[in-house]
């Protein structure tokens, strides 16, 4: 019997609570997914995905499988963390907490906000990756009067979940809001799996090693039976 490992429970516990309302109120409403900017190896696009984050979705959600000293296998020092990305009283070395209180967010959106530490893994489907979800959904609020936080979505009818960046959004460009949306994305889809990287390397050089094994294993089975008639 294969045992999950702690990542996978996590995904799984997220798909179960969150996922299948999120993705089949998403395929109902037929909503085309947007591609989301591949920058997973740009330092700069994840250093400010990271300012964001912090900055805008840690005030409700949590990150709590990370901590802040990752940030380092990004390019930030442990200065830069500390003097920029630390909020309330945390320390270089905890888990991103959020800064709400849990029983507060439940009474103000019915729900408590999910935790988004492996959040870009959860939301791929058949629209596309979680990163291209999350893209899509980030620029598809638009305000709804109807609703009690003002807002609403268009992958995700009636949210609980208020435009939290509708300020940064009216003081850019499209294009400028656009790019910082796709620097945040690229921060969660980072922060999922922080050795994604190494590990997608690791395995081209595998798949280099098992070639020339292929290789070296032929020409010496050729050699081998090259007298036998």
């Amino acid at each position: 019997m294969k045992i999950m490992s702690f990542t996978q429970k996590v995904v799984l516990g997220l798909v179960l609570t969150f996922g299948f309302g999120f993705a089949a109120q998403a395929n109902t409403e037929g909503v085309a997914w947007d591609k989301a900017p591949d920058k997973i190896n740009d330092q700069a696009a994840l250093q400010n995905g990271a300012k964001v984050f912090v900055n805008y979705c840690l005030n409700c959600h949590s990150a709590a499988f990370n901590r802040f000293n990752r940030l380092q296998d990004i390019g930030l020092t442990a200065d830069q963390i500390k003097d920029n990305l630390l909020v309330t009283n945390a320390k270089i070395g905890d888990t991103m907490k959020a800064a709400i209180d849990p029983q507060q967010a439940k009474a103000w959106f019915g729900v408590n906000p999910p935790d988004l530490t492996v959040i870009a893994r959860s939301r791929a489907g058949a629209g596309g990756t979680g990163a291209d979800y999350l893209y899509t959904y980030m620029r598809g609020f638009y305000p709804d009067e109807t609703k009690p936080t003002g807002w609403n979505n268009h992958v995700f009818p009636n949210v609980a979940m208020p435009h939290v960046l509708w300020e940064m959004q009216s003081s850019m460009t499209p294009a400028q809001y656009d790019q910082t949306i796709g620097d945040l994305v690229n921060y969660l889809q980072w922060m999922s799996e922080p050795a994604q990287t190494a590990r997608k390397n690791m395995g081209k050089y595998v798949l280099i090693f098992l070639a020339g094994l292929i290789f070296l294993t032929w020409k010496l089975n050729s050699a081998y039976w090259k007298d036998v008639k």
